[in-house]
């Protein structure tokens, strides 16, 4: 037997040929366990791919050594320890091997004297599911324990049990997602599949025991693909990210299950889940976390245990949760008074909650275990109220800490008062002074004006009445005490600036004044409190008349729609000082006034956020038909990112739906409940001259055909893969205008795919930075044609938002 070769000790590495992937050993916030994994090496952000010690990491680095055996197998060994236990993981390859490799790829693998794999990495996930990378009945993802713990933990995505789709479970027994069943090229449950940007999935004998499903990337023009991965968070979500090196950061174009308190098991036994918090999981009053340090990591799936050492105690009292969902109870129901019901669950050591319904005077004790305790949706119709078994010194303990908290407090607050009344005495000259040369220096030019957080509290009576949730915040409907017209508060999630950067970009969109536009009233900026203050749209967003069971527009109405939102965009992009991308055109983000007139809303917010492009991309997932081609390629985006949104918002408007839907009504599919992609289907129609088949049939029939067909060829303008292609903003007011003659469009290639089967090439980036895709390019010169002298121009040149 040959002796043991040395391939890594310390900080040493091995590097993939372009030294996109690194081989090494690290270790997390804990520096006492050290573990061989592989990483991206070309990205400042450290993301780790793939672990081999997982369940066994090395006490120390400098004891830590990565050797090819005599028997030539890959072996972790820690010289700390005394052999042969030194040996804290070993490669299972039968046949020898002589030579190891770190693929491009991102898989490490052992070869044979001939060069023959005998073992590779991508056999062995971890939690991330790269390109090239196949799951079988073998073979399958698993997370981390938590943010800083390698180890397994309780979360697997995995082929179901007939092979036939992906699933996510719980222990790998219990499944709370699936992708739906495998149909042609794509899951049903999944209609993002059948758009083929950069990806290509093939399933392998499904249905059998050898299934085999993975992916691959489609070659970029003129490059390589971006860097990709799904991913399995340690919170039981998978995740697909796409790396932008325009940002320098990870890209998240859709997550599963979205609401993440549907994972099973996320919180564990009596965790309360809150899906909006950032930390989502907190124990309930009278519980504490089994294991703290995890829960401090993020992973809540051990879940909570009573603040009493004791199980139980027919002392114990009940604590009242709410209205609310949870899983892996078992109960007994039976009829008794509330006095009865919980006198019956005190004396059974293993019952752990009741509710009682007053109405039917039916009881029910639960028993075993509480995971994912959360509200339920409004569409529940339940009333029972839950009760969770505390234990009574607990709440007795609570009590006397609040006393000696109040205690406390009063003593504090009337020395804390007596300072502060000095204190105050100077500095309220001086601020008074700052913030009047303030509102009088600054905000006089832009009819602004600055509200006070306790203002805006009282206007929208605490923040009360939502009027909806964007990508950037949430928005109240709001009384001003100096007004008698309504007016709309978005209160700004995650602000990205300071104050003055804050109060300079809010004095930019003040200046900008357009009759489709949403007009800034106001605006609060005080501490961590961004706020802005819009004018009131009654008839709201043009996303709600887009349902198939609700209102709709006439025909006079939706072609008043689509002009005043080009003219709204056409003016950010052409009329302003500085162009402005909104970058977020959609249904959503186009209200109606009292008129039905057409305003733009959210202009100039992504520059507020602090350029976070990917915080827009997440308020798109689950519809990217409004993305651009270009945004997956990471290139700079232009003005035409803003012309392909718009074009798929007409789209929704000439047809009265959304774009991923239910089929037509008078397909066999619409039994079956799978989601459709219009535009695909209704490009091909307009292309054809076949624009009553695409227009709403709620209309009656009752609609100008001409504008029609010009608004449809419009649209489809709009949709072309490669920029050069596309209309500005300006050029299509024109063609709506009737000034420019409307030629009929070629089929969008992306979309062209989708309808032949074909595979779609990418996106690429010329030597002149332009977006192209992978089959050829034209120029829109070709194919439109002016009555005037000239062309509008675009944004000039490339316009980033950085």
């Amino acid at each position: 037997m040959s002796q043991s070769l040395t391939l890594i000790t310390g900080n040493t590495t091995i590097s993939s040929p372009n030294k996109t992937f690194k081989l090494g050993f690290f270790s997390t916030n804990d520096e006492s366990k050290i573990y061989l994994g592989i990483w991206y090496a070309s990205i400042p952000t450290p993301t780790y791919v793939w672990v081999a010690n997982r369940e066994s990491p090395v006490g120390n680095l400098a004891s830590a050594f990565l050797v090819l055996s005599g028997a030539g197998k890959l072996e972790i060994i820690d010289t700390a320890l005394k052999s042969p236990e030194n040996v804290v993981w070993r490669s299972d390859n039968v046949i020898n091997g002589t030579n190891v490799k770190l693929l491009e790829q991102g898989n490490l693998v052992i070869l044979s004297p001939r060069g023959e794999i005998v073992w590779n990495s991508f056999d062995y996930p971890a939690d991330t599911w790269l390109p090239g990378m196949n799951l079988t009945a073998g073979k399958w993802l698993t997370s981390w324990k938590s943010s800083n713990d390698p180890a397994p933990g309780n979360y697997s995505l995995r082929l179901s049990q007939d092979y036939g789709e992906i699933v996510l479970s719980y222990n790998g027994d219990f499944v709370y997602w699936d992708t739906g069943k495998w149909s042609m090229n794509a899951f049903s449950g999944v209609p993002e599949m059948s758009i083929p940007y950069i990806y290509k999935f093939h399933f392998v004998s499904p249905w059998t025991p050898n299934a085999s499903f993975g992916y691959t990337e489609t070659a970029l023009e003129g490059g390589n693909p971006p860097l990709t991965r799904f991913f399995l968070d340690f919170t039981g979500q998978l995740k697909q990210f796409t790396w932008s090196p325009q940002t320098a950061n990870w890209n998240m174009f859709w997550s599963q299950p979205e609401n993440i308190c549907k994972v099973y098991g996320l919180c564990g036994n009596y965790g309360f889940c809150n899906a909006r918090m950032l930390n989502p999981c907190k124990c309930l009053i009278g519980f504490r976390p089994v294991d703290g340090v995890s829960w401090d990591a993020g992973g809540f799936s051990s879940g909570c245990r009573r603040d009493s050492d004791e199980d139980c105690n027919v002392k114990d009292g009940f604590k009242e949760v709410g209205v609310v969902g949870f899983d892996g109870a078992k109960w007994e129901s039976f009829e008794a008074s509330r006095d009865e019901c919980e006198k019956r669950c005190l004396n059974n050591c293993s019952c752990i909650g009741v509710n009682h319904n007053v109405k039917s005077n039916y009881c029910k004790n639960f028993f075993g275990s509480m995971l994912n305790i959360r509200n339920l949706t409004l569409s529940s119709t339940t009333d029972e109220v839950l009760h969770v078994r505390v234990p009574r010194e607990g709440k007795d303990r609570k009590r006397r800490k609040k006393l000696y908290v109040y205690v406390v407090a009063i003593c504090g607050i009337i020395v804390i008062c007596m300072l502060l009344v000095v204190l105050l005495l100077i500095t309220r000259k001086r601020v008074m002074k700052r913030r009047k040369e303030e509102k009088d220096t600054i905000y006089a030019v832009t009819n602004l004006k600055v509200f006070t957080y306790k203002e805006l509290h009282a206007a929208t009576k605490g923040f009360s009445e939502k009027l909806g949730h964007g990508g950037f915040g949430v928005v109240f409907l709001g009384q001003l005490s100096d007004s008698s017209l309504p007016v709309a508060v978005k209160r700004l999630e995650r602000p990205g600036s300071g104050e003055k950067e804050f109060r300079a970009e809010v004095c930019t969109i003040g200046n900008i004044q357009h009759v489709n536009l949403v007009r800034l009233r106001g605006f609060c900026s005080e501490d961590m409190h961004r706020l802005l203050v819009y004018d009131y749209m009654p008839n709201g967003p043009l996303s709600g008349y887009l349902k198939k069971d609700g209102q709709h527009l006439s025909w006079d109405v939706r072609f008043r729609v689509a002009m005043g939102t080009a003219r709204g965009i056409a003016y950010l992009h052409e009329e302003c000082r500085n162009c402005i991308i909104h970058c977020d055109i959609k249904p959503e983000n186009i209200l109606l006034d009292e008129d039905f007139s057409a305003k733009v809303s959210d202009f100039g917010l992504a520059k507020l956020i602090g350029r976070d492009f990917s915080r827009v991309l997440v308020t798109m997932r689950g519809t990217w038909g409004y993305v651009a081609p270009e945004w997956i390629s990471g290139v700079a985006i232009t003005t035409k990112a803003d012309v392909y949104s718009y074009g798929m918002t007409l789209l929704e408007l000439i047809g009265g739906r959304r774009n991923v839907e239910g089929p037509p009504s008078f397909g066999k599919a619409n039994e079956t409940g799978e989601k459709w992609f219009f535009p695909p289907w209704a490009a091909q129609h307009i292309i054809a001259g076949n624009v009553a088949a695409v227009v709403d049939e709620r209309l009656g029939g009752v609609y100008n055909a001409v504008e029609a067909e010009r608004l449809g060829m419009v649209a489809i303008w709009c949709i072309q893969d490669e920029e050069e292609q596309r209309p500005t903003m300006g050029m299509v007011v024109k063609m709506l205008e009737g000034v420019v003659e409307v030629s009929v469009p070629p089929p969008p290639k992306l979309l062209q795919a989708l309808v032949s089967g074909e595979s779609f090439h990418g996106v690429g980036v010329d030597s002149g930075n332009r977006v192209s895709t992978a089959t050829g390019s034209h120029s829109d010169s070709d194919h439109v044609q002016l009555s005037g002298a000239s062309r509008d121009a675009a944004c000039s040149p490339k316009v980033s938002l950085d």
